[in-house]
């Protein structure tokens, strides 16, 4: 186990130093100590046993185009974490911004507790590559916009009454993948690209599994959700803009 305080350290500087521990020292697992917004940590690892575990805030970037290391994070998370990943875990103890999963192509993203705005905008997936995403909160506007393919689940753990658990034009866009959220919400939540679909089997299963998954993570006891209040979002066709562009 390496232990990096990052106080004052630039985040190219920190970068070059996690990739030299990794590939130089061949060690498994980090401990990054005083991270104050340094970007792109994680950015394009392939260390499929390593674990960074970060303890304050990282910056923007964080996992971005990674293939397989799992990072944890003690505290929140600034925007565009995942973007364009390709595979591994990320766990965020705490709140994100914007644009989580931006691109995401695979992997996972478990988050306990609120995210901001176009949270797994353009998501998308390849044959076994099905990119996931779980919000233990809420989350903001255009959830899932451009969705292409993944998951995307909101828990709509600890809100109250008054709050939404998603924002309006969830979805705007959507031509694959699915959305699971823990309400049943009005249409007007939702880009005209998205219909409500009925339950199945392979529905419950994946939802157990990743709820399971978020409980142990987390240390949250999650027995009173339950999977029939689960609402499930799809997109109406797979090219829903074909009429601006072609008349055939």
């Amino acid at each position: 186990m390496k232990i990096i305080d990052a106080l004052d350290v630039p985040y190219r500087t920190l970068n070059k130093l996690i990739d030299t521990v990794l590939l130089n020292n061949n060690e498994e697992n980090i401990i990054l100590k005083n991270i104050f917004g340094q970007r792109y940590i994680g950015r394009g690892l392939s260390y499929k046993n390593s674990l960074i575990q970060i303890y304050g805030t990282p910056g923007n970037d964080m996992a971005s185009y990674m293939n397989g290391t799992k990072i944890e994070v003690f505290g929140n998370g600034q925007d565009a974490i995942g973007n364009t990943m390709n595979e591994g875990t990320v766990i965020i103890h705490g709140d994100c911004g914007d644009t989580i999963g931006y691109a995401m192509r695979g992997g996972s993203i478990y988050i306990k507790g609120n995210v901001g705005y176009r949270v797994g905008i353009h998501m998308k997936e390849y044959k076994n590559m099905k990119p996931v995403i779980v919000i233990g909160g809420k989350a903001g506007e255009f959830l899932g916009e451009y969705m292409a393919g993944g998951i995307i689940i909101v828990l709509g753990i600890d809100i109250s009454k008054s709050e939404k658990i998603v924002g309006k034009f969830c979805g705007t866009g959507m031509h694959g993948g699915v959305i699971y959220i823990y309400e049943n919400l009005e249409d007007y939540n939702f880009g005209k690209e998205v219909k409500k679909s009925e339950f199945n089997e392979k529905d419950v299963e994946l939802l157990s599994k990743h709820i399971k998954f978020y409980e142990k993570a987390f240390s949250r006891n999650l027995e009173y959700l339950r999977i029939e209040k689960f609402s499930k979002y799809v997109a109406i066709g797979k090219n829903p803009y074909s009429n601006m562009y072609c008349n055939y």
